[in-house]
């Protein structure tokens, strides 16, 4: 049961990682520093929290099946 549990958040981490674009592309996006101080909308700041949430939860659980 756990496995499929692994194995689902692995899916779903996927597709966060690639659903989200990135803003800027390249070495134009270091060049650019009004940006850095801008605050993310509250969407994009649930989906950081959320993806680093599985990320954590992710290795947890290789962890475990490792050990």
């Amino acid at each position: 049961m756990l496995k499929i549990l692994w194995v689902l958040l692995d899916l779903i981490l996927i597709f966060l990682i690639f659903v989200r674009t990135p803003k800027d592309v390249g070495l134009e996006s270091f060049a650019s520093t009004n940006k850095l101080l801008g605050s993310p909308s509250s969407a994009e700041n649930f989906l950081n929290k959320f993806t680093w949430f599985l990320m954590v939860s992710y290795l947890l659980f290789a962890f475990k099946f490792n050990l």
